[in-house]
């Protein structure tokens, strides 16, 4: 621990936002080079002077190539490279298989259901990209997941569980934002996965909700365009595609887009000086991709369309008023915040491609001939200005891929499966998340720091990760362990409660974690341990929100997260072996 106090002191003199921009401004170009395409540009090439086997891989100006093959495929290619489809097995299923194989699927996503066994995921994507390469013109695929940080990992087996956007917001260093993108994007990239849903540019804006808090860098709308234009960065220089979300903004509201559409009742001018100020640094640093998301804006369109079905939003505003060049790619489609606007699947995959949107996902694989195939096919023929749009949107996949696949720095197309072992997790990140971590710890009451009981006294360690209780138990050796369930039940909670109360005399010091409601219950019940003696140290390991009124407690940390890092900078920073650093990225709202 001497250690990280050590680099502690030199990062916090060495490091700044300069050092930052500086790694920034070397991949700009590298972004640039992705994110460049000529799809909104009509060429009126010559089709016949090109050969008859031209493919992806042909030697031909990337702008060039990709025109000419969107313009020899069928309706059926056509469609099918705007489609991105998951898998819920442990493998792709034969029916995502006869996608790629005979539609010519463009994308695949990585979901968090059945990935504990990252070498299966290796040779999944292998697969896959074998059969895309069987085809006529050997178009790879995108192969994407969210690999946030915090606690959106889809990708799990090894790979690193780290402190995550709100920590980093914290610890107030891009670099760090950097750092913690290159080391995510480096495991998941030795896997095949080459797009990357993150980052995670919405506003920590209304403190009550759940479907992001966390997954913010903060409130200040500036902050959070530097830190995401960072990670950005540091993933490109992993070799992963970043794709900044959810466009225009799904910080203001505490509704959940799987479950309806959420209405963020914000006007134009109040979303430009808040929620699209990140979006515009990134779109500035030339972010290859950009995720729509299901959000209603009735005061802006008041026919109630969410951004992702938004000819006004992905169209006139992305990227007419703000410029935006790159891929527009949706939420995942099978969320009711789209379809219960649109009235059904196939609709709603109708309106995303007329609203502007590049891919569009379904977190299940479609039927071979479900509606929202036959009918687009159908549209296709019947709608000259629909097949433009599919055409505008191929042309822009096709020239991004290239760019991408062609460079030297791309995810590998077929995972060497015997690298994975050291390279997941990165043996490089821990120790880097580790300081991240510590930089990012912050102290919303401040007690008898550090806290070192008396002689022959104990202390209680009442939480539910075990990293929390492998980190304290290297300070604080002689303990009482309270253990409880993550998902607490309240009538657990106050159980718990109960034991602590039941043990108190035992010790001087009461180490609490709190990470929902239930949690802050039981620590809301030990305030009367105080009036014998007792100190309660509350670590806050989720949304520091929940702890706002617990400053009654003799100390209160936030850690962010239940990355077993935090628990390494939690420990460090009540026993006494860091600083604290950390400044809060949100506003006190009691």
């Amino acid at each position: 621990m001497k250690r990280i106090a050590k680099y502690l002191v030199i990062s916090l003199l060495a490091l700044n936002i300069n050092s930052v921009f500086a790694q920034s401004s070397s991949n700009k170009n590298l972004m640039h080079t992705v994110s460049k395409n000529s799809a909104d540009v009509e060429l009126n090439l010559d089709l016949s002077k090109y050969p008859e086997d031209l493919d992806f891989w042909s030697d031909v100006p990337n702008a060039e190539l990709a025109y000419v093959i969107s313009k020899r495929m069928s309706d059926e290619e056509l469609l099918s490279q705007m489609l991105m489809f998951g898998w819920a097995g442990a493998e792709p299923s034969e029916l995502l298989n006869s996608w790629v194989r005979d539609r010519g699927l463009g994308s695949v996503k990585v979901f968090g259901w059945n990935t504990d066994n990252t070498t299966l995921v290796a040779k999944s994507i292998t697969a896959l990209q074998k059969k895309a390469q069987s085809r006529r013109f050997k178009i790879p695929l995108f192969v994407a997941t969210d690999q946030e940080g915090g606690w959106i990992r889809h990708v799990k087996g090894n790979t690193s569980i780290t402190p995550g956007n709100l920590s980093i917001g914290a610890g107030g260093l891009p670099i760090d934002s950097w750092y913690s993108a290159y080391y995510i994007c480096r495991e998941i990239a030795v896997l095949g996965i080459n797009l990357n849903f993150a980052p995670t540019v919405d506003l920590y804006t209304d403190q009550n909700s759940t479907i992001i808090g966390t997954r913010s860098f903060g409130e200040d709308p500036e902050k959070a365009g530097i830190m995401g234009v960072a990670f950005a960065a540091g993933s490109m220089s992993a070799g992963v595609i970043p794709t900044a979300k959810h466009f225009p903004g799904h910080g203001d509201t505490e509704n959940d887009s799987h479950v309806f559409l959420p209405k963020i009742n914000a006007d134009f001018d109040t979303i430009s000086k808040r929620e699209l100020v990140p979006f515009k640094y990134l779109i500035d640093a030339d972010v290859p991709a950009i995720m729509s998301g299901h959000l209603s804006f009735p005061l802006i369109r008041q026919n109630g369309e969410p951004a992702s079905l938004s000819p006004y939003f992905l169209g006139e505003l992305l990227r007419n008023q703000l410029g935006y060049k790159g891929l527009i790619i949706t939420d995942d489609m099978m969320m009711n915040g789209d379809t219960l606007y649109a009235g059904s699947l196939s609709n709603a995959f109708k309106l995303a491609i007329e609203a502007g949107n590049d891919i569009v996902i379904s977190s299940t694989t479609a039927q071979l001939n479900e509606n929202l195939w036959t009918s687009n096919l159908q549209r296709m023929k019947d709608v000259p200005q629909f097949k433009t749009k599919v055409e505008t949107a191929v042309r822009r996949i096709l020239e991004i891929k290239m760019n991408y696949f062609k460079n030297t720095n791309s995810a590998p197309l077929y995972p060497d499966v015997n690298a994975i072992d050291a390279a997941i997790p990165d043996p490089d990140g821990g120790e880097f998340f580790v300081d991240q971590a510590c930089r990012s710890i912050t102290v919303y009451r401040k007690g008898e720091l550090p806290y070192l009981p008396q002689k022959g006294k104990k202390v209680i360690l009442a939480g539910s990760e075990p990293a929390f209780f492998n980190e304290m138990k290297k300070y604080y050796k002689d303990s009482i362990d309270i253990r409880m369930s993550y998902n607490l039940g309240s009538n657990e909670a106050q159980y718990a409660a109960n034991l602590i109360a039941g043990r108190a005399d035992e010790v001087d010091v009461i180490f609490v974690c709190v990470w929902d409601r239930n949690s802050v219950k039981t620590a809301e019940a030990l305030k009367p341990l105080q009036k014998r003696g007792k100190k309660i140290v509350v670590f806050s390991i989720m949304s520091p929100v929940l702890s706002f009124n617990l400053d009654w407690a003799d100390t209160v940390l936030f850690g962010y997260s239940y990355s077993p890092y935090s628990f390494t900078g939690l420990a460090a920073v009540a026993s006494g072996r860091v600083e604290p650093e950390g400044v809060l990225p949100i506003s006190v709202e009691k």
